[in-house]
């Protein structure tokens, strides 16, 4: 009989104790994190309380048990072992997903920060009123107008601002139809239209622009807010857009993003682009035309494009995507849109007109450096929008092209004629011709040529003269050759019989000897002021005192035609002087005068030696031996000079009336070389007397006959060279038909001292057909302005010596009394 043992545990070996207590450790723990029930709905707890009992109880090592055959030991998991079936499930994929508490949780957590994110960001962005403008939003071209005030050339950005009021209904529902048809109802921002953007940006798809037109117009208007495309740009956009929304009104916010749009053709704003297509105000638009313009603003260069090379089809879907549009925005207005006018209306051709074509470029261009001289600069003229009043007279530029053009046209086209034509009264360059087309030749010879003014620059030495306080009926040296300190001898083209020559006949016939004396006798820092105060350029004057000394009286200094013209003034208006200026005004957008004319002058000589030179100067024209006398015109007073250099590589005729100064000046450039040569037999009293007198006739047409100031006959003889001995004149034979009266017709001996008469061949002042000179030219001979009267080094005079001017003499004070 087998005994019993009373504690069956205390008999086992201390190891299978052991092994016993962390099975059921183990199994207690697998039971605590598996569900209640394992696979096919068996308590799992049920189990686990089993393996536990001391039923169940087995030694280790036995089957079943911890490390014997099915247990879970080191040596794995036996066919026995229940819960090798239900562990992977439990704790495999659903072990990594979290509860819904903690999946809220995390959403709330994600919007609080997006949202915050938004709050903070659109906090931070600044209100519309507070940005700046982008520097290009409202740029405006500007517009150069002749003196009459009839539009000259419009420069720079297309763009003319409108008011809201100007806008028609029909184009403002075509912009909305075109690009925003929920405008008038959203709050700046489109929903819709802007996930849809997000989404293509996003996915790479594509980026897509601002869907509203307040999007648009932020973009397009405040500063800020690049035109990059990025996701971070379209953010600030919208919030913006959200912002200026509450700030302006609809009506504000449509009108600024219709002027600052771009259109095609250069046409920025809606009133620029009806003009540029339809040659319309937009006032004048039609809902068709309307329709049009608003279809471009999608892509205007590409549609440009497409309809230089005569393609259509994108303007013409997009037209009709627009008039669809504004039929579903007001069907009572626009329903019949589509059926009545399916096709585009016609446009006007592009008109790339190039303002600077003919002799429009050479006005703009000098319009543009004046300006730039004054502080406006060309980039300011293109987006200022100023409205810029030219001096330009229309009428008396196209006949100063008439003039060179029609009477220089026989000659080698290597010759250059530059004329300029100033008003005395009050500096305003009127008229000039400087070339034939500014797109061939941009060089300009009325402001450009600085050539020597020859014979052309005595007046200023006759000022000079007249101002010392010497007069009229001094006489001086009339045979050449002459020598004076540091110049050459300086000879006549004709020496003057008896060898001396009063100062108005030593004008009238171009006398050099005479107007070296007079030179000297004042001092050529004399001739320097008052050339100077007249206009010509002093830098050039210095030059030529230092390089050719007493050349100067005779002309070897450069000057332009329209420095002379301007430089005679002081003879025409009383010796005053206004600075020779292109520009009268300038008017900005807001109507403000930033740039008035200068009507300031300067008095270079008195009103007396203006007159009193007007007496030799209309010698030139009016005496018989004159070298001027085709300037003549025939129903009004003209005085002037004419003027040749050496080797007749220059010649000029500068004139004048009361009211007009022209000077005509004309040289030739070789082609090949670019080296100046010689006119030939051009000389002063030819082509460009011819020149003058065609341009001042049609000039003065109209114009009221204004006599010049009488002969003011002021100073003190001062006669340098010997006044010849009257000749006794005969008595003549009482004629038995005369009638009472003075038997003197007024001529004096000397034909210098008074204004003669016509010359006693019947030729009539001003009458060119009317050869006295017997070659058939209808020009006189200009026998004291040739060969060699202007320039620096001058030649002797056929061997013969030089006469040695007197020295000057003492004068009480320097000033006429």
């Amino acid at each position: 009989m087998r005994r019993r043992d009373p504690d069956p545990v205390a008999g086992r070996r201390a190891e299978a104790a052991f092994e016993d207590t962390q099975a059921m450790l183990a199994a207690q723990a697998r039971s605590e994190r598996s569900p209640d029930s394992g696979p096919g709905g068996r308590s799992r707890r049920g189990r686990a309380g089993r393996a536990v009992s001391a039923e169940d109880t087995v030694l280790s090592g036995a089957p079943g048990a911890p490390g014997g055959p099915g247990g879970r030991g080191p040596g794995g998991r036996g066919p026995g072992d229940g819960d090798g079936d239900d562990e992977p499930g439990s704790r495999g994929w659903r072990r990594f997903v979290p509860g819904w508490k903690i999946m809220l949780a995390s959403f709330t957590v994600i919007t609080a920060g997006v949202f915050g994110m938004i709050a903070v960001g659109y906090a931070n962005t600044p209100d519309p009123s507070a940005m700046d403008r982008q520097a290009s939003v409202d740029d405006q071209g500007s517009v150069i107008y002749y003196s009459d005030k009839t539009p000259l050339a419009r420069l720079g950005v297309k763009r003319t601002l409108v008011t809201f009021d100007k806008i028609p209904r029909h184009v403002q529902d075509a912009v909305i139809a075109a690009e925003n048809r929920s405008f008038r109802e959203d709050n700046g921002i489109d929903f819709k239209g802007m996930a849809r953007s997000l989404w293509s940006t996003v996915s790479g798809e594509q980026v897509q622009g601002a869907s509203t037109i307040t999007q648009q117009m932020a973009r397009n208007y405040y500063d800020g807010l690049s035109q990059e495309r990025s996701i971070q740009r379209k953010v600030k956009e919208i919030f913006v857009a959200i912002k200026l929304d509450k700030e302006i009104s609809k009506e504000e916010i449509l009108t600024q993003y219709l002027n600052t749009i771009y259109f095609g053709r250069g046409a920025h704003g809606i009133q620029a682009a009806a003009q540029a297509f339809f040659n319309k105000d937009v006032d004048e638009l039609t809902p068709e035309m309307a329709a049009y313009l608003a279809g471009r603003i999608q892509n205007p260069d590409a549609f440009d494009r497409a309809e230089n090379a005569k393609n259509l089809a994108p303007t013409q879907g997009r037209y009709d995507y627009v008039i669809k549009g504004m039929a579903l925005i007001d069907p009572g207005k626009y329903g019949s849109l589509p059926a009545k006018s399916p096709t585009a209306p016609k446009r006007i051709a592009v008109r790339n007109k190039d303002y600077y074509a003919g002799i429009k470029g050479y006005m703009i261009t000098e319009v543009l450096r004046e300006l730039k001289r004054k502080g406006i600069s060309q980039e300011d003229v293109e987006r200022g929008g100023y409205k810029i009043y030219s001096t330009f007279d229309k009428r008396l530029m196209l006949a100063a092209k008439k003039a060179v053009e029609e009477n220089t046209s026989s000659l080698s086209k290597e010759i250059h004629t530059g004329l300029a034509a100033v008003d005395p009264r009050n500096g305003r360059v009127v008229a000039f011709y400087g070339g034939p087309n500014f797109l061939k030749q941009e060089w300009n010879d009325a402001f450009m040529s600085e050539k020597q003014a020859a014979s052309a620059f005595k007046p200023y030495v006759l000022a000079a003269w007249l101002e010392a306080g010497n007069s009229l009926n001094s006489y001086l040296l009339g045979k050449g050759p002459i020598k004076a300190p540091g110049t050459n001898d300086i000879k006549n083209s004709h020496d003057i019989a008896g060898g001396s020559v009063n100062t108005i006949r030593a004008t009238a016939e171009s006398v050099n000897t005479a107007f070296v004396q007079m030179g000297m006798e004042v001092g050529l820092e004399e001739v320097v002021k008052i050339a100077a105060g007249a206009g010509i350029n002093e830098n050039n004057l210095q030059k030529t005192v230092k390089d050719h000394a007493f050349a100067l009286t005779i002309g070897s200094g450069p000057v332009t035609p329209v420095q002379q013209a301007g430089g005679y003034s002081i003879f025409a208006n009383e010796g005053k002087h206004f600075e020779n200026h292109v520009v009268i005004k300038v008017i900005d957008r807001d109507k403000t005068v930033v740039l008035p004319e200068t009507t300031q002058h300067t008095q270079v000589i008195s009103p007396d030696s203006a007159a009193d030179a007007i007496v030799a100067l209309e010698a030139v024209v009016k005496d018989r031996a004159g070298t001027g006398r085709a300037a003549a015109l025939y129903d009004r007073p003209v005085a002037g000079k004419t003027g040749t250099n050496d080797e007749n590589k220059e010649a000029w005729f500068v004139g004048f009336t009361p009211q007009l100064s022209t000077a005509v000046g004309m040289y030739r450039q070789q082609k090949k070389t670019n080296r100046e040569i010689s006119l030939g037999d051009i000389q002063g009293a030819t082509y460009p007397t011819r020149v003058w007198h065609a341009f001042m006739a049609e000039a003065m047409k109209g114009k009221e006959v204004i006599p010049f100031p009488p002969r003011a006959n002021v100073g003190t003889d001062n006669n340098i060279a010997p006044k010849p001995t009257p000749t006794p004149t005969p008595t003549p034979t009482p004629d038995p038909f005369a009638t009472d009266g003075p038997g003197d017709d007024g001529i004096p001996e000397d034909l210098g001292d008074q204004q003669p008469l016509p010359d006693d061949q019947g030729c009539l002042p001003g009458d060119i057909t009317c050869d006295s000179t017997g070659d058939d030219t209808g020009f006189p001979d200009e026998n004291g302005d040739g060969g060699g009267d202007g320039g620096g080094d001058i030649g002797s005079n056929g061997g013969a010596p030089a006469a040695v001017a007197p020295d000057p003499r003492a004068r009480p004070s320097g000033q006429r009394p």
